[in-house]
């Protein structure tokens, strides 16, 4: 009997090729091609250079076509909407880390006028 080897996905993972991820977005793979062109985003590639998409990638270019469609927002302003989401993505970390290192500062204040 052959073990089932236990692997854990990520994310981040290049999985799934053009065509696939054309399907699932309802889009021509020619598009996809043209947004990386723009500098959109960037799949990994394998190492016949095929073109591949993790679940993030997906994640973005849903996030592409709800701006483009929903939105009539064009791709210089997709991505400029882009790098400010990312922008605030980064800021929230930070925040959560200072926030963090507050409360420690706070606790160990309140430890030593507890003494």
């Amino acid at each position: 009997m052959v073990g089932f080897r236990s692997q854990t996905w990520d994310d981040d993972d290049p999985c799934f090729v053009i065509s696939v991820v054309a399907r699932m977005l309802s889009v021509h793979s020619q598009t996809l091609r043209y947004y990386e062109r723009e500098g959109l985003l960037e799949p990994a590639r394998s190492r016949g250079n095929i073109r591949l998409y993790s679940q993030r990638d997906i994640e973005k270019l849903r996030r592409i076509k709800s701006l483009t469609e929903d939105l009539g927002i064009n791709l210089a302003g997709v991505q400029v909407v882009m790098q400010l989401m990312d922008r605030m993505a980064e800021m929230e970390q930070e925040i959560k880390r200072l926030t963090q290192r507050l409360e420690q500062v706070q606790a160990r204040r309140a430890n030593e006028e507890a003494r």
